[in-house]
């Protein structure tokens, strides 16, 4: 009976180094991947999330300002048309 369980334990410690070299391997392929996908990213000169949400902002604010803008031409421009006539 002793060498029959000698030989479960040395399969289950077989077993376990070979499930730990797999998570390995696993962990070498993800970071392949990642490297792979990051330099593809970068290679096609994509902007950041951050700076386009920046932009977002700059051109958002700029919009409502061009709008206010207007509404003070057409304030002016309604005023002058005005004391032209009188």
């Amino acid at each position: 009976m002793n060498q029959g369980s000698r030989i479960f334990d040395d399969l289950g410690r077989l077993m376990n180094d070979a499930a730990g070299m797999a998570d390995g391997v696993r962990r070498e392929v993800e970071t392949a991947v990642r490297s792979q996908a990051e330099r593809f990213v970068m290679d096609m000169d994509l902007v950041k999330r951050e700076d386009f949400d920046a932009l977002r902002e700059l051109v958002l604010a700029q919009g409502e300002e061009i709008a206010q803008l207007r509404a003070e031409l057409t304030a002016l421009k309604g005023k002058s048309g005005t004391e032209a006539v009188g």
